[in-house]
């Protein structure tokens, strides 16, 4: 019920609101509103670790709810005196600090994410490394599969004029060299 209340008052209604000093350009609803949003971001922010420590302080979580309509009511203002009380006066002082911090940390997330990006390329080149290697294997071991009677009658065909493209495959019924059509319709192998 609480999370539900907190939701439509100090969401949805503000977002839409906010939405309606949007579409009507007023500025000073659009100020208001963008007052609300930074309180309400900066209250959500001390809410996580607020809610680690206090929860069990008694209606802990009803004061929240009482928090945020304050912060809405058009009558106490609470978000317009906040911010310009507290918030404003804060942001304006450390403004350049912020921003610097902000520009390193932004520099900072691309390098790793340009290494992370890298490490990531190389896991991938050695992965299909190695699935072509391991599949080159399966090759091999085809190829060993021939018996070394297949092999020995090869090597033994190859003083006659036997073209490259032909493959000689012998069994047990027939000495005949096969070509490489009759050859891949019966093995599905070929030499070369």
């Amino acid at each position: 019920y609480l999370f539900l209340s907190r939701l439509i008052f100090g969401t949805l209604y503000p977002a839409y609101y906010s939405y309606k000093a949007v579409k009507s350009k007023d500025i000073k609803e659009y100020v208001k509103w963008m007052m609300y949003w930074i309180i309400f971001a900066l209250f959500t922010t001390a809410e996580t670790f607020t809610d680690i420590f206090l929860c069990w302080f008694p209606f802990y979580y009803e004061l929240k709810i009482a928090f945020v309509a304050w912060l809405l009511s058009p009558y106490t203002k609470g978000s317009s005196l906040l911010y310009r009380k507290f918030v404003h006066p804060t942001l304006s002082s450390k403004e350049k600090e912020i921003d610097d911090c902000l520009i390193q940390a932004k520099d900072r997330s691309y390098d790793a994410l340009v290494h992370f990006g890298k490490r990531g390329l190389n896991v991938a080149a050695t992965a299909a490394v190695m699935a072509a290697s391991k599949g080159q294997g399966a090759l091999s071991e085809r190829l060993r599969s021939f018996s070394m009677q297949d092999l020995s009658t090869i090597r033994g065909d190859s003083s006659s004029t036997v073209p490259p493209s032909v493959t000689v495959r012998t069994s047990s019924k027939q000495s005949q060299p096969k070509t490489s059509r009759s050859a891949s319709e019966g093995t599905g192998s070929s030499g070369e």
